[in-house]
């Protein structure tokens, strides 16, 4: 039976909403007692003691939506960096996404990856299975063969089921079975082909543009079929200001239904794409100023539950393109939680909420039982000083691919350690 004591650290708790000064004992890798200004009872004399120094402790971020590019361009992005990439930026579990070559959707290239995952990552992958075959929105996958299998949930990722008949059938498949889906709400039609978000800035820089009504529309529908089938559903990235009412009355009808946004739609807006600056290309385009004021509000309120990186590799030459050409995807598992950190040093959101949406919601939507700061929780934490500057440097990264829109920038907020199962997994050097 082996014991760490963390002493001296701030404990921010998104369940109860504190952030106060204590102590966490973790035993056999979970967590065994968290005080608050106080010593826990029963440290034996031969446990690890860790001083945080008055820095942070949190429970280790929950991602949704990885992109992980094995099978098929391990190149990109492999198991092993992913999940070094993860420990480095405080992220204890991945979801990972089902968009590879070949596509996850079938039982056997699921428990492959499954596999390679266990084998090679340092944090908690848990994997994504396609929600039709090859993404391709015609034939539903086998739900629950790939639940056996290990899939958390189902998803085609930025491929939108256009036959609304498929999409309803394997929602009410689903319902029947208990599996999430996750969808990513945009009209296909309206999107196909956009490079930005349609207003004078697109106009000016000559950039097919789509408009924000878009994503509202592909949620309209998507909540109309929730209403008819029942089934469980996540939004996986609600960017815009016209979709939040529509979410709104959807969670007040007592849908099942949960939404999240990426860190990028948080933190960045369309002015940044200026100068062609393809590593700020994403998808959905980066949005107005408006709009990311909205988004944060709407993560405030509860209204949008999660926060994820979105995660998405692209080599160099995908990426040194013409703006309209190049690939869509930014890195972000080393950069969110600083990039987070951001609306917390601007005052938008206190550290409990970002937490509530980093890990807490996260963890609750996919019924696993970390996220927080209790006895008994697994102890998958990070501990990190919020106010540590530094200037980004991509060539750092540990992920393969190095397109982080916030190469260069000034950050505040490093990761000191993070913890798996109570055993360090990253230590800052």
């Amino acid at each position: 039976m082996t014991q760490t004591l963390i002493t001296n650290a701030r404990l921010i708790d998104p369940d109860s909403g504190s952030d106060t000064l204590g102590a966490l004992l973790i035993e056999d890798g979970l967590i065994a007692q968290v005080c608050a200004e106080s010593q826990p009872d029963a440290v034996r004399h031969d446990a690890r003691v860790i001083d945080a120094g008055g820095k942070c402790l949190a429970p280790g971020i929950v991602d949704i939506g990885v992109k992980v590019c094995e099978p098929g361009e391990r190149h990109k992005e492999s198991y092993r960096s992913a999940g070094l990439a993860a420990a480095a930026g405080g992220v204890t579990t991945i979801a990972t996404r089902p968009d590879t070559l070949p596509t996850i959707d079938s039982p056997e290239v699921l428990e492959f990856v499954a596999r390679r995952a266990n084998e090679a990552a340092p944090v908690n992958v848990l994997p994504m299975a396609a929600l039709t075959k090859g993404r391709e929105g015609r034939e539903m996958t086998e739900i629950g063969f790939l639940m056996d299998a290990g899939a958390i949930a189902f998803t085609d990722c930025d491929h939108v089921v256009r036959s609304t008949k498929v999409f309803s059938r394997a929602l009410t498949y689903a319902r029947s079975l208990g599996a999430l889906v996750i969808a990513h709400p945009q009209d296909p039609g309206l999107s196909e082909g956009a490079a930005a978000t349609s207003g004078k800035f697109a106009s000016l820089y000559g950039l097919p543009a789509v408009s924000p009504m878009a994503e509202r529309m592909g949620l309209d529908r998507d909540i109309a079929l929730l209403e008819m089938t029942g089934a469980r559903y996540h939004a996986d990235q609600i960017t815009t200001s016209r979709a939040l009412p529509a979410l709104e009355r959807a969670k007040r009808n007592g849908l099942d239904i949960t939404a999240g946004t990426s860190i990028h739609h948080l933190t960045l807006n369309e002015l940044d794409v200026a100068g062609y600056r393809t590593f700020f290309k994403v998808k959905p385009p980066l949005r107005s100023e408006d709009d990311r004021q909205a988004v944060i509000e709407a993560v405030r309120s509860g209204l949008i539950d999660t926060i994820s990186s979105m995660h998405t590799p692209q080599d160099e030459e995908s990426k040194r393109l013409p703006f309209e050409e190049a690939a869509s995807g930014a890195v972000a598992l080393e950069t969110l939680l600083p990039a987070a950190l951001r609306l917390y040093h601007s005052g938008d959101l206190d550290l409990p909420t970002l937490f509530r949406a980093l890990s807490y919601n996260p963890a609750r939507r996919l019924g696993l039982n970390c996220g927080r700061l209790a006895a008994g929780a697994p102890a998958d934490l990070v501990l990190f000083d919020p106010n540590a500057p530094f200037v980004m440097d991509r060539f750092k990264l540990l992920s393969k691919s190095k397109n982080t829109p916030f190469d260069e920038a000034r950050m505040q907020g490093k990761v000191r350690a993070t913890f798996v199962a109570g055993t360090p997994v990253y230590e800052a050097p």
